[in-house]
C-alpha cells in the first residue's frame, strides 16, 4: 500500500509532447551550465539504460556493449569508424578513445576501450579519411576550436601527430560540429552552428548578399540569448583535405549538428529548433533540410526567423517537431532490409529517439516521412554510424556529463538484406538542378541565358538554383532583362535577385558601402507595380510582398508618392482569406502607416483562432504610430491582459512584454495619460485563455455512430469554420498544423496521408486504445515516495528534467536520477477523451475536412 502515501506532482491534461533544453542547440533551463557529476558514495551507481529497456523496431536486436565510467572516461558525443572496423569516440569535455567491439554474437564484456595518446579531444566531429583522423574541436577547456588532422608519426597504429589545419571562430554547443567525406571522396564538408562566425572563405556558392531583411524592427530573443548575433547563422563548408580552401555551400541554420549524403550526392542535415520560441508564430520545429548548393534557410535571432515560404530561402523537406538533433547517417552498408538501408537515421538527444526518415523523390528534391525506429527513457542519443566491417549500427548516448553508453543494433529477421537497386525516379529534375548549380560561385557568360527560363519552374529548388546562378553574375548583364520581364512569376524572382545584389541590408553596411541607386530603385518599383495581383497564385503573391519588403529594407523608405501608390496597390486586398497573406500584408501596411490598418487588423486579432496568429498581428501593430482612435488603443492594449495567460517556451512571456513596451513607445503623452489604467492593469489570475472557451455538451459520440456520418458528408464543407473549430477544440494549443499552432503534440498536417477517416476519429474518441511509443508519457517513482508523470525533455549530469504539462512548455520538474526508483510507460494517453462531445455533426464534418485537406482551401471537399 506504499503507493497510496506517494505524492503526485503532476497530472497530464493533453496529448503530445513538448521540448525544453536541447543538448547541442540551447542552454539549459535558467542558463545553467553542465555540472560535474556528484560523488556521493551513498547513492546508487548510475549506468546506461539497459538494452532490454529500449523500444526497438521489430526483428532488430539492441545490445549495450559498454556503460562508460563517467568519472574516468567522461560523456561521449561523437564517433567514427576506422579502416579496421574499430570505433573512435570523443568525450565532450575530454580525450578520444578507440573501441574494438566484440564480433557479432560475442559478449559485450569483450568490448575493448583504449585511450588515444594524441593530445586532442573535445570533438564534435570525427572522420577517418585520407589515412588520417580528422577532428573538429569545439573548445571546452583544453583545446582550441578548429579542424585538426591526426596521424601516426611512425605508422604503427598509434595516433600521436596532431596538426591544426584551420581555427574556427566559435565554441560551445552552437559552435563547430561535424566533418564528413564528400561523395567524390576528394574533399571534406564541415558543419558549424549559429554561434560560429562566418569564416574567411576562398569562394562561396551562397551569394554574399545576406541580411536580416526585416521590414519592421525585429525583437531579439526574449531572454537575450545570442541577442547581438546577426544572420546568416549556421553554415556548411566544403574543404580540401589539407584544410586550406574553404567554400561556403549552405547557410541559414540554427544549429545543425551533423549532415549526411545520399547516393545521389545530395546533402541533408537535421536542424535544431529554438525551444524557447515554442507557441510563437516564429517558432520553427526541428527539421530535415536538403542543403542544396547556394541555399539559405533563414535563421535569424529572436522573432526574426524567416517563415518557410520566403522566396529568398528554402523550406525544410520534413518538419519533425520539438527535439535536439545530434548525429545522423544513411543506412548504406548496413545488413538491414532494403527500406532501412535507404533510410536516413537521425538522433534526437532530448527525447531519446532514433528516427528513420524515408525519403521519396519529388521533382529535384524530396519529401520525407519519419518513423520512430528506436527510443528509450532516458536515452540521450549523441551519434550513430554504420560499421561496414560487420554491417551493424552503433550508437552512443551521453553529452552534458550525462551517463554515456555504446550500443549495437543488428537485424535478426528473415527479410533479404542485399543492397538496394539505384532509385532513378526524378533523375531528370536532379540533373537540371545540378546543371544550374554548376553556375554557383563564379561568373559564366552562359549562366543567365541558361538559368533564366527556370525562374518560374514549378519546383522551388530549381527556381532557387536558377536565381542563385543569376545572382552570381554581373547584374549589368541582366538588369534590363529583369526590369522588362513580362512573365510575372519570372519577374518576381528576377527583381528579388536584382534588389539583393544591388543593395545591402542596413545591419551589414560599412563606410565603404555605396549609396542607394535611387534611379534603379524607381525602375524596380515601376516594374513591380506592373505585376498584376489577380493573375498570381497565393504563393506568388507572398513572393511579391517579400520583394517589396526587401526593397524597402535595403533601398531606404519610400518617398510620399511611392508610399501612397504602394498603399493603393495592396490595401484593397487586406484582409485576405489566406492567413499568411494577412500577416505579410499587415506588416507592409503598418510599415507604410496605411490609413485604416488598425481597424482591419484589430478585427483579425479578435477573430484569430490561435495565439500564434494573434501574436503575428499584435507584433506588427506594436509599430503602428498613426490611424488609431483612443478606443482602438484600449482594445489593443487589453489584448495583452489576455495574452498574459498564453503559454509557451522560456522566452515567451518576455516576447509579450517587449511587444507591449514597443507599442507604448508609439503613444503620445496625452495617450499615455488616457490609457494609464489599461496600461497598468494586471491580468486576472482566474481568467481563461481565449482558446479554451467552454462549449455546451452536445452528445457522447461513439466511433460507430460518427464514422458513417463523416465518411458520407465530406463535401461542400466550410474551410474557414473548420480552421476556427480546430482552435475551438484546443487542437492548436498542442498540435502544429500547416505551419501554425503549438508543438506539444505531433504535427497533424500530413495525417491524411497516414490515416483513414476511421483511424483518425478513433485516435480522438479512444486515445488510450493504442499509445505510440513516440508520444507515451513516463511515470517516474522516486525513492522519497513521489510520482512524476510526463516527458523527459532535458538532462544535465544526473538530473532529469520532466515536462508534466504540455500546455506549459517552460514548466519542468527536476529529478535526480540517483533517486529514481522506477520508470514505466504510462498506460493512459496524454490526450483527453470527449474532445468531440461539444460539437454538432456538421461542425465535426468541417473540422475533419480541414484536417484531412492538409490545410488546402482549394481541396475538393470545400468545392
Amino acid at each position: 500500500m506504499r503507493i497510496l502515501g506517494r505524492v503526485y506532482l503532476s497530472i497530464i491534461l493533453l496529448a503530445g509532447i513538448a521540448a525544453a533544453g536541447t543538448v547541442f542547440s540551447a542552454p539549459l533551463p535558467g542558463g545553467e551550465k553542465a555540472k560535474a557529476p556528484a560523488t556521493d558514495a551513498a547513492v546508487k551507481k548510475i549506468t546506461a539504460t539497459p538494452a532490454e529497456k529500449l523500444n526497438v523496431h521489430k526483428d532488430f536486436k539492441a545490445e549495450l556493449l559498454y556503460s562508460v565510467p563517467k568519472d574516468k572516461e567522461g560523456s561521449w558525443v561523437n564517433m567514427c569508424v576506422d579502416p579496421k572496423g574499430r570505433l573512435i569516440v570523443s568525450d565532450q569535455y575530454g580525450p578520444l578513445y578507440r573501441i574494438t567491439p566484440p564480433p557479432l554474437g560475442g559478449k559485450p564484456e569483450a568490448t575493448k576501450v583504449e585511450k588515444i595518446d594524441a593530445p586532442i579531444g573535445e570533438a564534435h566531429g570525427l572522420l577517418w579519411a585520407f589515412d588520417s583522423l580528422y577532428v573538429v574541436v569545439n573548445h571546452g577547456e583544453h583545446y582550441e576550436s578548429g579542424l585538426y588532422r591526426v596521424r601516426s608519426s611512425r605508422n604503427d597504429d598509434r595516433l600521436d601527430d596532431v596538426k591544426l589545419l584551420r581555427k574556427i571562430p566559435g565554441s560551445g554547443e552552437h559552435g563547430p560540429h561535424a566533418v564528413l567525406l564528400a561523395p567524390d571522396g576528394k574533399s571534406l564538408y564541415v558543419v558549424v552552428g549559429d554561434g560560429t562566425k562566418i569564416m574567411d572563405y576562398s569562394s562561396t556558392r551562397v551569394p554574399h548578399a545576406w541580411g536580416e531583411d526585416h521590414l519592421l524592427p525585429r525583437m531579439a530573443d526574449g531572454n537575450g540569448f545570442m541577442k547581438g548575433v546577426l544572420g546568416p547563422g549556421g553554415s556548411i563548408y566544403k574543404v580540401d583535405r589539407d584544410g586550406k580552401d574553404w567554400e561556403l555551400i549552405s547557410t541559414g541554420y540554427r544549429n545543425e549538428f551533423d549532415a549526411a549524403f545520399n547516393h545521389h550526392g545530395d546533402l541533408f542535415t537535421f536542424d535544431a529548433d529554438m525551444e524557447w520560441d515554442m507557441n510563437t508564430p516564429w517558432y520553427r520545429p526541428t527539421r530535415v533540410c536538403l542543403a542544396a548548393s547556394g541555399s539559405e534557410f533563414g535563421w535569424r535571432n529572436g522573432a526574426g526567423k524567416w517563415p518557410p515560404y520566403y522566396p529568398d530561402s528554402l523550406p525544410a523537406i520534413l518538419d519533425i517537431g520539438p527535439g535536439s538533433p545530434t548525429g545522423m547517417v544513411f543506412g548504406y552498408g548496413a545488413k538491414f532490409p532494403t527500406k532501412y538501408q535507404e533510410a536516413l537515421f537521425m538522433c534526437d538527444w532530448s527525447y531519446g529517439k532514433l528516427y528513420a526518415v524515408h525519403l521519396t523523390p519529388e521533382y529535384s528534391a524530396y519529401k520525407g516521412q519519419a518513423e520512430d525506429f528506436l527510443n528509450g527513457s532516458p536515452l540521450p542519443l549523441t551519434d550513430v554510424v554504420i560499421n561496414p566491417n560487420d554491417g551493424a549500427m552503433y550508437f552512443t548516448v551521453g553529452g552534458r556529463r550525462t551517463q554515456s553508453g555504446l550500443y549495437r543494433l543488428t537485424y535478426v529477421g528473415k527479410e533479404p538484406t542485399a543492397p538496394a537497386p539505384e532509385d532513378k525516379r526524378c533523375e531528370e529534375f536532379r540533373t537540371l538542378r545540378r546543371e544550374l548549380e554548376a553556375f554557383h560561385g563564379h561568373k559564366d557568360p552562359k549562366a543567365v541565358a541558361v538559368a533564366w527560363p527556370y525562374l518560374n519552374h514549378v519546383d522551388r529548388y530549381i527556381r532557387s538554383a536558377a536565381r542563385v546562378a543569376i545572382e552570381h553574375q554581373d547584374p549589368a548583364t541582366w538588369k534590363d532583362r529583369a526590369l522588362t520581364e513580362q512573365d510575372a512569376p519570372s519577374a518576381i524572382q528576377a527583381l528579388l535577385a536584382l534588389v539583393r545584389v544591388s543593395s545591402t541590408d542596413p545591419f551589414h553596411r560599412t563606410p565603404k558601402t555605396p549609396p542607394v541607386d535611387k534611379v534603379l530603385k524607381a525602375k524596380i518599383l515601376d516594374a513591380l507595380a506592373h505585376i498584376g495581383w489577380q493573375s498570381l497564385t497565393d504563393s506568388q503573391r507572398l513572393d511579391l510582398l517579400r520583394v517589396y519588403a526587401v526593397l524597402f529594407v535595403r533601398m531606404e523608405k519610400p518617398d510620399e508618392a511611392t508610399r501612397k501608390r504602394t498603399i493603393a496597390l495592396f490595401d484593397r486586398y487586406y484582409p485576405n482569406r489566406n492567413r499568411y497573406l494577412n500577416a505579410d500584408l499587415c506588416q507592409l501596411l503598418v510599415y507604410l502607416e496605411a490609413p485604416g490598418t488598425a481597424t482591419k487588423t484589430l478585427k483579425l486579432l479578435a477573430d484569430a483562432p490561435t495565439q500564434e496568429e494573434q501574436m503575428e498581428y499584435a507584433k506588427s501593430l506594436r509599430m503602428l504610430k498613426t490611424g488609431w482612435t483612443l478606443e482602438q488603443r484600449k482594445e489593443y492594449f487589453s489584448w495583452y491582459l489576455k495574452a498574459a495567460h498564453f503559454k509557451g517556451g522560456s522566452s515567451f512571456n518576455n516576447f509579450i512584454k517587449h511587444m507591449k513596451e514597443d507599442a507604448i513607445k508609439t503613444l503620445s503623452k496625452d495617450e499615455k495619460v488616457a490609457l494609464k489604467p489599461i496600461l497598468e492593469a494586471k491580468p486576472d489570475a482566474k481568467a481563461q485563455v481565449a482558446q479554451a472557451k467552454v462549449r455546451p455538451f452536445v452528445k457522447k459520440w461513439t466511433l460507430d455512430a460518427l464514422v458513417p456520418v463523416v465518411e458520407q458528408g465530406l463535401s461542400k464543407r466550410d474551410f474557414d469554420r473548420g480552421r476556427t473549430l480546430f482552435g475551438a477544440a484546443n487542437c492548436f494549443a498542442c498540435h502544429r498544423f500547416d505551419n501554425e499552432g503549438g508543438s506539444a503534440g505531433p504535427d497533424l498536417t500530413g495525417v491524411s496521408g497516414r490515416f483513414s477517416v476511421r483511424d483518425f476519429l478513433e485516435s480522438i474518441i479512444d486515445p488510450s486504445k493504442e499509445i505510440s511509443d513516440q508520444y507515451a508519457a513516463m511515470t517516474i517513482a522516486t525513492t522519497d515516495g513521489k510520482f512524476v508523470t510526463g516527458r523527459i525533455v532535458n538532462l544535465n549530469g544526473d538530473t532529469l528534467y520532466v515536462m508534466p504539462n504540455m500546455l506549459d512548455p517552460d514548466g519542468q520538474v527536476a529529478i535526480s536520477r540517483k533517486k529514481v526508483e522506477s520508470m514505466d510507460r504510462s498506460k493512459i494517453s496524454m490526450m483527453p477523451v470527449g474532445l468531440l462531445d461539444t460539437f454538432k455533426s456538421d461542425e465535426i464534418l468541417d473540422l475533419v475536412a480541414y484536417v484531412m485537406s492538409r490545410g488546402d482551401r482549394s481541396h475538393k471537399m470545400f468545392q
